[in-house]
């Protein structure tokens, strides 16, 4: 399916969040932090919290419960199946794989995607920083190519065509701010990119245990990405976060629309008032994002979908809520 954004006359919207003022990446870390805090009381690690490595007390096997975790000792004794609880580590160390390619250049609802990719990483920042947890990052901006690692402390490093950028982890408020100020100053960059490539800067070198987390609109095509997702699930928890805009799953009824692929630049005109061409169009969008759905499923991600014309962090709330619900259950999604 194609990547197409409307060439004409955008609505007036804020200036991008990479041209803006400190000061409003300040109001944004502020608003995540009193809404979270506001609405996640108490204390919790992270944003996807794991099931830990340090034994813990047994419990009676419900379903949903991983059956690797199984007490075969115990069960013996009381001839009904327990599992083994597992204490979570209280210092974790976060990856972010943030995916700023031209197609997140494109927004029709109250935030461009890239806007939502940029809140998302404070949100998680937010979540994951507390306790000496570390938070590091791989950025990338289209094209595939490697760059060398880049020191972010204070100073945004450069993003040109074509630059994948590492973001060594830290811990600290102060890094972290770094960070998202880093993530923010990283300008978007023509050309296509590599998902894939993206993902697979998590699996080299390998880290030890912790959480990754994927942030992007997933558009590449699937078998791009779906084995580095796979490879990344066997040592880290994994989080996806799809980001997408309503325009990318129907068509208005507009006349001929002329639209352009920001990633390869072809402009084409879309004749939106015939109803079979945005049957067809919808029909598509529908199956590309079950595609994705599947895949991410197969990989053993969690799946966490925002969209530009709703509340994100609201929808980012009801998401860490239903985790911490699950893990009080004691299943592990």
């Amino acid at each position: 399916m194609a990547r197409a954004a409307p060439v004409t006359s955008p609505t007036p919207r804020p200036a991008p969040l990479a041209d803006r003022s400190e000061a409003v990446l300040s109001r944004l870390q502020l608003l995540v932090t009193r809404k979270l805090d506001g609405l996640l009381q108490g204390d919790y690690a992270g944003l996807l919290p794991g099931p830990g490595s340090e034994a813990g007390e047994s419990r009676e096997y419900r379903p949903g419960d991983d059956v690797r975790r199984m007490d075969w000792p115990v069960t013996a004794r009381t001839t009904t199946p327990h599992v083994r609880r597992t204490v979570a580590d209280r210092e974790l160390e976060t990856w972010l794989a943030l995916d700023l390619s031209a197609s997140l250049d494109f927004g029709t609802g109250q935030w461009l995607k890239r806007e939502v990719v940029v809140a998302a990483a404070a949100a998680i920042t937010h979540l994951t920083v507390r306790g000496g947890n570390r938070i590091g990052a791989v950025i990338g901006t289209g094209g595939g190519v490697s760059a060398p690692v880049r020191r972010w402390r204070g100073v945004p490093p450069p993003a040109g065509p074509g630059v994948l950028t590492r973001l060594p982890a830290r811990s600290g408020r102060k890094e972290a701010q770094g960070l998202l100020r880093a993530v923010a100053g990283t300008a978007i960059q023509p050309g296509r990119g590599d998902l894939g490539a993206l993902i697979e800067m998590l699996n080299r070198p390998p880290r030890r245990r912790g959480v990754a987390v994927v942030v992007s609109d997933f558009l590449a095509p699937a078998e791009q990405w779906a084995r580095p997702m796979r490879k990344l699930r066997v040592r880290h928890d994994v989080l996806a976060i799809e980001v997408v805009d309503p325009r990318e799953l129907e068509l208005p009824d507009v006349g001929v629309l002329p639209v352009v692929d920001p990633e390869s630049g072809e402009l084409h005109e879309v004749q939106t008032a015939d109803p079979r061409l945005r049957q067809r169009y919808a029909e598509a969008a529908t199956a590309q994002r079950a595609t994705i759905a599947a895949a991410l499923r197969g990989a053993g991600a969690a799946h966490l979908r925002l969209r530009t014309d709703r509340d994100w962090l609201l929808d980012m709330v009801r998401f860490v809520a239903a985790q911490r619900h699950a893990r009080t259950r004691g299943t592990t999604r």
